[in-house]
């Protein structure tokens, strides 16, 4: 007796386009053939089943129109079929689908390697799903939780440029509330592409954060029902709903530093909001007294008489951090939006890197008004240190910069601590000068007299600082509505 192969039997599997409607019918019959072996011919006939009939059992014979923008949600019990489906529409569109499950992963790579053609690509990618974190970028995937690695492989099927994403036993390893940020942002991301989504999976609480055009619930046997809607995603996602914004403190900020690229002492902060669903603390927004010399602020704020002024009339936000597990759901752009007017200023700044890749603050209503290149201080010192061995792009390790601070002799220790009095920057005196009253960074004459008595490991603190000046920056400034003075917004 001939031996059946293939365990899934496939009886008719037809795909019609309908222009009218720009939706592929899917005109689909399946059942499944169980292999013949020594064992099944034994139950077979025991139970008098027939060796003639290789018994088959239908589970799924229906008609069902498929967009290439659709977001399809097929759900049901496990074994009543949804594989099948599945596997038969990545067979049927051949090049044009792309399969999560067939995402090539090197678990050895830092992720940045393995997302985009260049640097800027890959940042892009990753912070575009979550992945938006300076450490994460160097993670490898192997030390990713299981959330992260979800959020890497929906980059990597935004890369891949396929009509259309499949993904089976959708979300099913992760935490409830983890998935539906999952959910939320495929779906987002497919729609805002232009693609389409069809995922399977026997959880039914992903309904509201997919907001599917198609959802296919199969039972067991024959019985399965087909829905259609109007292709349009949610506003949110559904924990968002859950979360307000509140009074912080400082505590609140030392609970998330650690997710921060920038995780350094914060000075004397003005304000600190936190936002929370219910006790769980979900992030942190820091605003801070500006800093004295800002170039982009030259190009939007009138000029003050003091810092008594500046301070009066400018808040600078300093941090926002948003726990890994809710981040790419909008929080970030939440918390600036929400305390904006909370802050009790007329102007408001924020100058950082990340928002060269994660336009978060732009969402929240701030205008980007130049990015910041390095000022010439920190790009003279930098010429010194390079003259000494210090590679640049390692400064921000204050470990990297003692170890090299260890191999020079005093008269070199000497000439550093010379380029950096001769090239003072508010954000260096901020690093090493105690502030008092209207001098928030000290005088002068206490800049030098802090600079002559660094030790090494103080200096290696403040060379870190250089490679931050040393960034571009996006600088962004807003305007409160209600106070009437006029700034110039363009450029």
């Amino acid at each position: 007796m001939r031996r059946r192969q293939e365990y899934f039997h496939i009886n008719k599997f037809r795909r019609v386009y309908d222009r009218s409607q720009n939706k592929f019918t899917f005109n689909i019959a399946y059942e499944t053939a169980a292999q013949l072996t020594p064992r099944t011919v034994v139950v077979a006939e025991a139970f008098g089943l027939g060796l003639d009939q290789e018994q088959k059992f239908q589970v799924l014979d229906t008609e069902l129109k498929i967009g290439p923008q659709d977001i399809v949600y097929v759900t049901g019990d496990s074994g009543s079929g949804k594989s099948i489906l599945l596997r038969a529409i990545k067979k049927d569109l051949g090049d044009e689908a792309v399969d999560m499950a067939d995402i090539r992963v090197e678990a050895s790579k830092p992720l940045i390697e393995m997302v985009g053609n260049t640097v800027e690509e890959g940042l892009e990618l990753l912070s575009r799903v979550g992945l938006n974190d300076a450490f994460l970028f160097l993670r490898t995937y192997e030390q990713l939780s299981d959330g992260q690695k979800y959020r890497y492989r929906i980059a990597k099927l935004i890369e891949s440029g396929k009509q259309c994403w499949l993904m089976d036993e959708f979300a099913a390893t992760l935490d409830r509330d983890t998935a539906k940020i999952v959910s939320f942002n495929l779906q987002k991301f497919a729609r805002a592409m232009g693609k389409a989504v069809i995922v399977a999976t026997t959880h039914l609480d992903l309904q509201e954060d997919l907001r599917p055009s198609v959802h296919v619930h199969k039972r067991f046997g024959k019985e399965i029902s087909v829905s259609y809607d109007a292709n349009e995603g949610p506003s949110e996602c559904s924990l968002v709903k859950e979360m307000t914004v509140e009074g912080g403190t400082r505590d609140d900020w030392r609970h998330l530093e650690g997710f921060h690229y920038r995780s350094h002492n914060l000075g004397a902060s003005r304000e600190i909001y936190s936002l929370r669903r219910k006790s769980e603390l979900c992030g942190v927004i820091v605003y801070n007294y500006p800093p004295i010399g800002c170039s982009g602020r030259k190009l939007v704020m009138p000029a003050v008489s003091s810092v008594k002024m500046l301070n009066r009339m400018l808040s600078t936000i300093s941090r926002v951090v948003v726990h890994p597990k809710y981040r790419s759901i909008g929080l970030g752009a939440k918390l600036v939006r929400e305390t904006l007017p909370r802050i009790g200023t007329p102007y408001v700044e924020m100058i950082a890197v990340m928002a060269k890749y994660n336009p978060f603050a732009e969402k929240a209503g701030m205008k980007r008004v130049i990015f910041q290149v390095p000022g010439k201080e920190a790009l003279k010192i930098s010429d010194i240190l390079e003259e000494f061995g210090f590679n640049l792009k390692l400064i921000g390790s204050t470990s990297y910069n003692l170890a090299r601070l260890e191999k020079l002799n005093p008269k070199q220790i000497s000439t550093i601590k010379e380029v950096f009095i001769k090239n003072d920057h508010p954000r260096l005196a901020k690093e090493i000068v105690s502030h008092r009253g209207d001098t928030p960074y000290g005088s002068k004459k206490a800049y030098v007299e802090a600079i002559n008595g660094l030790d090494r490991s103080r200096l290696a603190k403040l060379i870190k600082v250089v490679g931050m000046l040393l960034q571009v920056k996006a600088y962004l400034f807003w305007q409160n509505p209600s106070f009437q003075a006029k700034v110039l917004l363009e450029r």
